[in-house]
């Protein structure tokens, strides 16, 4: 199982670098745009779909890292007046929701993609973007993002992680 976590682990760190490169991407796009309209004068006709459906795909593909680093919005309220074994069972319960979530959109978007890819789905646009090809970004982030969510779980359980990242003897 360690094998697992740590290969979860670089998973989620590859998708971190992914979200940065896509992130780092449509700057250099929305920069490029603005030249090509006001220094040129022409039409930008790619770069705003482009970069809309890029951010996006960053936001799902960069999920795992968040999750990894423990990096999302967590209100630690309750936590910080619970005892240790209640925040690990108030943890677990957490992670498992948030985890049976995660594969109903993961399952969702399987079914959004495929139905885009078999189906020849293109933007309205002139550009005329392949959509399976941005909608890939959904399942490929939930999908990691569930095994990071299978790997929290178990490091949770084994004790190689401290739920909402409180030691044992932070209690009020």
């Amino acid at each position: 199982m360690q094998l697992y976590v740590r290969t979860v682990t670089a998973l989620s760190r590859i998708c971190g670098i992914a979200a940065v490169l896509m992130i780092l991407a449509s700057v250099i796009i929305v920069c490029q745009m603005i030249f090509v309209r006001t220094v040129l004068q022409e039409s930008a006709i790619w770069q705003s779909e482009f970069v809309t459906f890029i951010l996006v795909a960053a936001t799902f593909v960069g999920s795992p890292y968040v999750l990894l680093t423990k990096g999302h919005v967590n209100v630690d309220l309750l936590p910080l007046y619970l005892s240790h074994r209640w925040r690990v069972r108030l943890a677990f319960v957490a992670s498992v929701i948030a985890l049976g979530f995660c594969l109903l959109v993961l399952w969702n978007g399987i079914e959004w993609w495929w139905e885009a890819y078999d189906g020849g789905w293109t933007t309205d646009s002139m550009w005329r973007a392949r959509l399976w090809i941005y909608y890939a970004a959904l399942p490929i982030g939930m999908g990691v993002l569930c095994l990071q969510y299978v790997a929290d779980i178990y490091c949770l359980l084994t004790g190689r992680d401290m739920p909402f990242g409180m030691e044992p003897e932070q209690h009020s």
